[in-house]
């Protein structure tokens, strides 16, 4: 059973080029409710921890270097059937491929430098939620 509530950060790429607003625009033009919002700067030792999934992978030490390298914008987000229709509206990894007027194709640089992550399912969804937010800084 689909939940109502995303994850979502806006990387260090889309911060430092000004697309942030943009994309927080694009989100709430989208039928999103903020949730949880905070404005932060990933620790080398956070970045491994939230992206340990893939420390056995060749990129993690460039993904961890790329995430630690300016503010990110982390934020929960509330709409029905929210984890599979946000993945549509960030569209693909690839910004090259991703569909016209996705928030990647419009903000997204490259498969690296991909402007904005989303919660790839329900149960990562609440597990990504928790790590950065507590039950306080939810409204």
């Amino acid at each position: 059973m689909a939940t109502n509530r995303t994850f979502t950060m806006i990387k260090p790429d889309a911060v430092a080029n000004g697309h942030a607003g943009k994309i927080i625009d694009h989100i709430t033009q989208a039928g999103y409710k903020i949730v949880a919002l905070k404005y932060t700067k990933l620790s080398t030792e956070l970045a491994g921890e939230f992206y340990g999934i893939h420390r056995e992978r060749p990129f993690f030490a460039d993904l961890v270097q790329f995430m630690t390298s300016g503010p990110i914008y982390a934020a929960i987000l509330e709409k029905d059937n929210a984890v599979e229709d946000f993945r549509k509206l960030i569209g693909a990894t690839d910004p090259q491929k991703a569909e016209p007027g996705t928030i990647r194709n419009l903000y997204a640089k490259s498969i690296d430098a991909n402007a904005i992550h989303g919660s790839d399912s329900d149960e990562n969804a609440a597990i990504e939620g928790n790590f950065f937010f507590s039950q306080f800084e939810r409204f």
